[in-house]
């Protein structure tokens, strides 16, 4: 039996994964988690064949787990659930140390043949992940998105205040102070060579990080 960790924040979701993982026969799902912090720490409580992680979750995202999950069990094998497309968080999850990255569009064909995948010991992008990477590479490093520049913090934080968040709404969400919110803002302003919380938004549009 190949014992799955599923980190995801939205309950309803899980759910639907969970059947969908279960009812193969040779996949459980041992534990689940509803934000980043509670998947590290119920991976260190429980056996773990495979950890199936979002990237998008309040507090501790999806790349802060793959990246803590690394360092602490290094041959447990992350498999990336999550509802982004774009190239970099494709990037950023492959260079954090996940094995695979599927969309959850594709996760009813593809779900459980990753998993068994990763336990093999392989790895397993979906066809437009590994569209996105190869085309990466087809662009060398001419072709670097400007997000780039930014941290995975300052992602989520470009991508909070794109959606209309206030700084105590985004501060709450990810367990840092409003102050620190606004030092991330100025960062962001700074490093992008924008004006505004406008200018802010239609970056993140254009990023693909929010939709129009």
């Amino acid at each position: 039996m190949i014992k799955v960790l599923l980190a995801d924040d939205h309950s309803i979701v899980r759910a639907g994964l969970r059947s969908l993982i279960e009812e193969t026969g040779d996949l459980e799902v041992v534990v689940e988690a509803a934000d980043g912090r509670e998947a590290i720490a119920q991976a260190g409580k429980h056996p773990i064949d495979v950890a199936v992680v979002d990237i998008s979750m309040p507090g501790m995202d999806g790349l802060e787990v793959i990246s803590r999950l690394q360092a602490e069990q290094p041959e447990l094998p992350v498999l990336v659930l999550t509802m982004h497309e774009e190239e970099q968080y494709v990037v950023r999850s492959i260079s954090a140390g996940a094995k695979g990255y599927i969309t959850k569009r594709s996760a009813p064909e593809q779900l459980v043949r990753a998993i068994r995948q990763l336990h093999e010991g392989g790895r397993f992008l979906s066809e437009e992940a590994a569209e996105l990477l190869a085309l990466r590479v087809a662009r060398g490093e001419g072709g670097q998105s400007p997000l780039e520049s930014l941290s995975n913090r300052e992602i989520q934080v470009l991508r909070a205040l794109a959606l209309g968040q206030t700084n105590r709404e985004i501060a709450d969400s990810y367990h840092i102070s409003v102050k620190t919110v606004d030092t991330y803002r100025f960062r962001l302003l700074k490093k992008l060579n924008l004006r505004n919380n406008a200018d802010l938004s239609r970056f993140a549009i254009q990023q693909g990080l929010v939709e129009p």
